[in-house]
């Protein structure tokens, strides 16, 4: 009997609420999933779930049984990650999940780096601009820019990104550049809808900070859409300088308020267990963090040259 396959489908059927999201979960028909929560409930004595038209919901027994099961497959995780770093092999399938815009600059072209130098790497990755519960969704990792969120498993800083906002010249052409923070409450600010504000954005300046108003002008969830307003003109936005330093180079976009810095972004990486030094996810963290150091070197160099030049 594989007892850690049968938790896993209990503890996917409470995570999605129903049998048939358990089964979509594990790969295997609805009753199958049924099947094996019945072999469990048979094995332990107790039983697990209370059944309904409207789904599943834990017994008192469930409760406890779910809670030292989540421990159990964690701990097996872990086990399997220090046993693939023992062997040194990088190989297997590695599920990840990134937001869209770092994803397509920064992340993608990692991975496919990554998946050229180790060929017995299967490197399964879905980018969408939502938090995922990398536990409950079945990810192996996640890297999420701007704020951790809720999530069973355990994330870590690893990066913190220089951000600046931005515009097309003749965006600010038409409504005049801001001097000082007071003046951004004249321009529309586009936004995006993880990155909620209180209603301004705290600014540098010579070691000073400021509060600079945001006027919300519109809001989407698609990277790809606040990109296509802040070049229509509909406003400014804020986005780390290395994923847009291309288009500052050839003058695409200006850099608003350039003589205050703007709030930085943290990245996150959040993974079901511990990182074992020396795993497939460690590996793929040290890459990526490789990446951000390499493009952030970029734009300094460019940066103090611009400076030199001016």
């Amino acid at each position: 009997m594989d007892r850690m396959g049968l938790m896993e489908t209990f503890v996917s059927a409470l995570a999605e609420g129903s049998l048939s999201g358990a089964g979509q979960q594990r790969g295997i028909s609805q009753s199958a999933a049924s099947q094996q929560i019945r072999q469990l409930e048979t094995h332990i004595g107790q039983q697990l779930l209370h059944r309904s038209p409207q789904g599943v919901s834990a017994t008192r027994a469930g409760v406890l049984v779910q809670e030292h099961a989540q421990k159990l497959l964690e701990r097996y995780e872990l086990m399997l990650a220090e046993l693939e770093a023992l062997d040194g092999d990088v190989a297997g399938t590695i599920r990840i999940n990134t937001g869209n815009f770092l994803g397509r600059v920064v992340f993608g072209p990692v991975l496919i780096e990554l998946g050229k130098a180790h060929p017995d790497l299967d490197i399964v990755l879905r980018m969408e601009d939502r938090l995922v519960d990398v536990v409950r969704e079945g990810y192996d990792l996640a890297i999420r820019a701007g704020r951790l969120g809720d999530t069973s498993g355990f994330g870590r800083k690893i990066a913190s990104l220089e951000t600046v906002f931005f515009a097309t010249p003749s965006y600010l052409d038409k409504h005049g550049r801001p001097e000082t923070p007071d003046d951004m409450k004249r321009l529309k600010f586009i936004q995006h809808h993880e990155d909620k504000t209180a209603g301004f954005f705290d600014v540098r300046h010579e070691g000073q900070s400021y509060q600079a108003p945001i006027r919300v002008g519109f809001t989407a969830d698609d990277p790809e859409i606040i990109l296509k307003a802040v070049a229509t003109g509909m406003g400014y936005t804020r986005a780390a300088r290395m994923l847009i330093q291309k288009e500052l180079d050839e003058g695409v976009y200006e850099v608003v308020l350039p003589e205050y810095q703007a709030p930085s972004k943290d990245v996150f990486a959040i993974s079901p267990t511990k990182t074992i030094p020396g795993s497939k996810i460690d590996l793929v963290i040290n890459a990526f963090v490789d990446k951000l150091a390499a493009l952030r070197r970029q734009a300094d160099i460019k940066l103090v040259a611009d400076k030199l030049t001016a």
